[in-house]
């Protein structure tokens, strides 16, 4: 349970960058994780336990992405105009005891009362998040590993199967263009 506490955030993470949905990156890290159980003891210790572990991660993801790729999902063919969720959660509005009864429970925040600072931050942190997504999958995947889940070199190269130059040049073209997304935001906010 301590594994799955500690690497569980970062191993969907992971999977996202394979697939196309939350819900099929959970049932990416939890095939994974029966991986993990069913190959424990052939695990021979060549490669730190994470980085095996990741490594039957980013395996399983790329065989359900591939997959997902070949097939249609049955949900996609359903029209737009399913109305099955509301478009506010229903918690929002004052209870029907209430004076007010289905009334905003409280008044969205302003975002001039925030201090620029962490509105800014808030900002950055989107567009950062925003550059990395639209990159090419291999570039996304190094940079994630490394900048975002604070893998090492080696452990980085394991999970993806890539060698060490190759890490270096997708780590370094995929921070050059977050660099260059997130100085165009700068100049912006400077303008």
């Amino acid at each position: 349970m301590d594994l799955v506490r500690l690497y569980g955030p970062s191993m969907l993470r992971v999977a996202m960058m394979y697939v196309s949905s939350r819900a099929v990156a959970e049932e990416v890290v939890q095939e994974a994780w029966l991986g993990v159980l069913r190959g424990l003891d052939r695990f021979e210790g060549r490669s730190s336990l994470k980085t095996w572990i990741f490594r039957i991660l980013t395996n399983t993801a790329k065989t359900r992405g591939e997959r997902e790729g070949r097939s249609v999902p049955f949900t996609s063919l359903a029209g737009d105009d399913e109305g099955d969720e509301p478009a506010v959660d229903a918690d929002r509005f004052l209870g029907p005891d209430h004076r007010w009864s289905g009334h905003w429970a409280s008044t969205p925040r302003n975002p001039h009362d925030l201090p620029d600072e962490q509105l800014l931050s808030g900002e950055a942190r989107e567009r950062i998040a925003a550059a990395i997504e639209a990159l090419p999958e291999n570039h996304r995947a190094v940079i994630t590993l490394r900048d975002v889940d604070g893998f090492d070199a080696a452990e980085a190269c394991e999970i993806l199967g890539i060698s060490e130059a190759n890490q270096r040049v997708l780590l370094h073209r995929a921070r050059a263009k977050v660099r260059a997304a997130l100085e165009d935001y700068l100049d912006e906010e400077a303008a």
